[in-house]
Parts: structure tokens; C-alpha cells; sequence
């Protein structure tokens, strides 16, 4: 008679590989639909007419395909893995893991089918229409439950500061979600929202910037806080500091929302307390890019060998890049020249393919040989190649969007003497025009980043000869802080 195994001596890593494989898969899928509209804006005639391919069809389905399918499902991932090897237990409520794991994928296979429909709030960060969001919900609510019932029955006493980062991103994402999605259904899938004019637009950006400020920043700084460490072989170069970091970005990153809205209806004191706590800021943000940097002390020379670390160290001087260049276009005079520009854009993806894409990247090539029982990922070389490609594409996009953004930003402020516009919306364009070729070769790069990394991965899943979870690490008499 066979012996029954204990199930609680190993770790649950079954939704952590799911979770990290959909990863891969999503990202592909998100970079593809991101291409495509970056090439129609160099050819509009490109998808002949089809209006489910449309732009404004096909772009609300980019940014949930590669913020919530890719960066959601590498978050679900590592905070998975992390709160279970931090806390030395395994995962609370497996059977909602699992719920959380399907059910995610279910709301991004619906927003696959809703949005090229139109079928859309029409609401940045908050597209989706009322069935999914409650679906979300309830997804979110499980999520909690078996993150937060992992910390509650960890066998330390010490709460590792990735894990403060994660919990703020579950319960600030959950007040997001419900404040930006406030709406009365009016069928099965339409819906209208409770508030109107200036008070929704700044109630939109208000909890919408936590988008930004919390799944986008405070849920990847829990990948950073613990992979680098762990890849480094060191430990996080301050506690303090990554301390004083949380807890300086939670209470000040939901006042930064009316950024968003300068020079629109909302009042002047809402535009201008959104610019100073902008500014505010950057200290803190600075002050974890410093932290994860120098937590390299004495171990620079492993950038020359280990590309993974290549990966995470720039994701943080992105991270860096970013946090400097939002509060800056914060500034009223500053924002006066980026306002609706591609400048802008060139901003969100320095943060999004430069931060949270490589952070991502990185975390995951040290994930998965680790969930496998491998010492590393099947090729190195690959590691390598495709953070040099992406880099590059990274560099491409962001630059062509800058220089078009400061170019547009002139044009259409500079008048005659006789006070008529010396430019003409057109001839902008036509300007713009060029650099939309250069943004859609960097697309093309960092996409081709991503089937590298998939076949590696592909590989590194070929070399595994039994996938299995990891047994549960006792752990130490007396836990370190650091």
C-alpha cells in the first residue's frame, strides 16, 4: 500500500508554472496586437477597412493583452512563488490558486472577444464591461484570500519587504477596480457610468494612476526586492531604505493622479496637488533604484557573465529613467509641451518595456530553472541575445516617441504674429510621420525578444525530466532582516 505523500512538505509551484508559461504566451500575443497598430499608424489602410482591426479597437486590447494578461499573470506568478519561499509554507487555498489561475485567463480570453467588438467602457485601465469586471472581482477576491492566508500562517515571524509590496498592489488594485468602474448596467454588455464630465475624469485618473502607481510600479518592485537579491547572491544592499521606499510610494502615489489632466476643466488646486506630489515622488522612487543598484556591491563583475543580471539591473535604471521623466512632465510648464503628444507615449514605454517588461523578463529566467530543479535556463547565449535585442528595440521606441513628441509639442504651440497657428494639424503629422517607422522597428525587435525567450523557455522545459513541485525549506533559528 503506497504511502500517502504530505502535501504541505512541498511548495504548491503547479500555479506558478502555470502562471509563468500564460506569461510568455500573453506577452507574444500583447506585443503582436501592439506591433500592428503601431504599424497603422504608418500604414492606416493596413488592415483594409476591417473595423474589428481598427485602431481604436485593436489598442484598448494591446494595453489589457500586455498590463494585465502579461503583467498580470508574471505578478500572479512571482507573488506565488515568493510569499510561499518567504514564508516557508505552502500556498493557502490551492483550490482558489487554481481559481485565480483560470478565471484570469478567462477574463483575458473575453477581452480577446469584447473589445475589437467595441464592447468597451471606454475608460482607460477600466475597458472592460460590467460581467467581466464582476468576474475580476470575484478573481481578485480569491487572490487576496490565498496571498494574505499564506502570510497569516507563515513559520516566521518576519514579513519580507517583497510581500509589503505585493499585499499593497492586491488591496490598492481592489479600490481601483471598484472606484473606476462605478457603473449602471443597461444590458448585458453595456453599461454607463455613475459620474460625468470633469468629476469622472478626475475620479478616472484618481484611482486609474494607481494602475500606474501600484500594478505597474509597487507590485514589480516585489519582483525586484526579491530576485535580485537572490540572483546576486547578496543581500538587498538597505532594509531601512527598502522600507522607507514602501512606505514613502504608498502614501504618496494615489495624490498623483491629476498629472493627467493639466491644463483640462479640473480645478487648478487638483492639477497643481497632482504636479507636488509628482515631484514628491521622486525621491522615494529614486531611492529604491539606488537600493536594488547597489545591492550589486562587490559583485559588479557578475554583469559580465550573468545575463539575467543584465536584465534586472537595467529594468531598474528604466525604472529610474521613468520616475525622473514623470514627474518632470508633471511640471505645468513642462506638461504645457508633452500634453496628448507622442512624448507620452515615448514615457509609458520606457516604464512598460524598459521597467516592468524587463523586470519581468529577468525574474522569470531566474524563476523557472529554479521551479524545474535546473541550475539555469537552456541557453545563456539566448538569455543574452535577447537582452541585447530587446535593449535595442527598448531604445528605438522610446527615442522615436520623444523627439516626435517634442516636435509635435512645438508645432502646435507656435503662432503668428497675428496669433493664428503657424502650423496646421496635417503638417505635424506629416512631420511625425517618419519616426512612426523607427517606433514600429523597435515593436519588432522587442517582439522578436519574446519568441526568443519562448523557445528558450520551450527548451528549458524539454531539459526538465520531471516537473515536480520543491520541497519546503525549513526555516532559520533566527531569520535575518536582510
Amino acid at each position: 500500500m503506497a504511502m500517502a505523500i504530505d502535501k504541505t512538505a512541498y511548495y504548491n509551484d503547479k500555479v506558478v508554472r502555470q502562471f509563468a508559461v500564460m506569461t510568455v504566451i500573453w506577452g507574444i500575443v500583447g506585443m503582436l496586437v501592439g506591433v500592428i497598430i503601431a504599424a497603422q499608424l504608418y500604414w492606416p489602410d493596413l488592415t483594409a477597412g476591417i473595423e474589428w482591426l481598427s485602431y481604436g479597437r485593436l489598442r484598448p486590447l494591446h494595453t489589457n493583452a500586455v498590463i494585465f494578461a502579461f503583467g498580470g499573470s508574471a505578478l500572479f506568478a512571482t507573488s506565488y512563488y515568493i510569499v510561499q519561499r518567504t514564508c516557508h509554507v505552502r500556498l493557502f487555498a490551492e483550490k482558489l490558486a487554481a481559481f485565480t489561475f483560470w478565471g484570469w485567463q478567462l477574463v483575458i480570453v473575453l477581452a480577446a472577444i469584447t473589445l475589437p467588438l467595441g464592447l468597451t467602457q471606454g475608460k482607460e485601465y477600466a475597458e472592460l464591461e460590467w460581467p467581466i469586471d464582476w468576474l475580476i472581482t470575484v478573481i481578485w477576491v480569491a487572490y487576496g484570500i490565498s496571498f494574505f492566508g499564506t502570510i497569516v500562517k507563515r513559520r516566521v515571524k518576519h514579513i519580507y519587504v517583497a510581500n509589503w509590496f505585493f499585499a499593497a498592489y492586491i488591496i490598492t488594485i481592489a479600490v481601483l477596480h471598484i472606484g473606476n468602474n462605478l457603473a449602471l448596467p443597461a444590458g448585458p454588455f453595456k453599461s454607463y457610468g455613475i459620474l460625468s464630465g470633469s468629476v469622472d475624469a478626475m475620479t478616472q485618473w484618481w484611482y486609474g494612476h494607481n494602475a500606474v502607481g501600484f500594478f505597474l510600479t509597487a507590485a514589480f518592485l516585489g519582483m525586484m526586492y526579491y530576485f535580485i537579491p537572490k540572483q546576486v547572491g547578496r543581500p538587498v544592499f538597505s532594509y531601512r531604505l527598502s522600507i522607507v521606499h514602501f512606505w514613502a510610494l504608498i502614501a504618496i502615489y494615489m495624490w498623483a493622479g491629476p498629472h493627467h489632466l493639466q491644463y483640462t476643466a479640473l480645478p487648478d488646486w487638483a492639477q497643481s496637488l497632482g504636479m507636488v506630489f509628482s515631484l514628491v515622488l521622486l525621491a522615494p522612487s529614486w531611492g529604491g533604484m539606488i537600493n536594488g543598484m547597489m545591492t550589486l556591491s562587490g559583485a559588479w563583475h557578475k554583469l559580465r557573465t550573468d545575463p539575467i543580471i543584465k536584465f534586472l539591473i537595467v529594468a531598474l535604471s528604466f525604472y529610474g529613467m521613468s520616475t525622473f521623466e514623470g514627474p518632470m512632465m508633471s511640471i505645468k510648464t513642462v506638461n504645457s509641451l508633452s500634453h496628448y503628444t507622442d512624448w507620452t507615449i515615448g514615457h509609458v514605454h520606457s516604464g512598460a518595456l524598459g521597467w516592468v517588461a524587463m523586470i519581468t523578463v529577468g525574474s522569470l529566467y531566474a524563476l523557472l530553472p529554479r521551479l524545474l530543479g535546473l541550475t539555469s535556463m537552456y541557453s545563456v547565449k539566448l538569455i543574452d541575445t535577447h537582452f541585447w535585442v530587446h535593449t535595442i528595440g527598448v531604445v528605438f521606441y522610446i527615442a522615436s516617441m520623444w523627439i516626435a513628441g517634442v516636435m509635435q509639442g512645438l508645432m502646435w504651440r507656435a503662432t503668428n504674429e497675428d496669433g493664428t497657428l503657424t502650423y496646421t494639424f496635417v503638417e505635424s503629422l506629416v512631420a511625425t510621420y517618419p519616426y512612426y517607422l523607427i517606433r514600429l522597428l523597435g515593436g519588432l525587435l522587442v517582439l522578436g525578444g519574446m519568441l526568443i525567450m519562448a523557445w528558450n523557455v520551450f527548451k528549458t522545459y524539454q531539459l526538465a525530466k520531471r516537473v515536480e513541485d520543491q520541497p519546503v525549506i525549513e526555516p532559520a533559528a533566527e531569520p535575518a532582516h536582510a
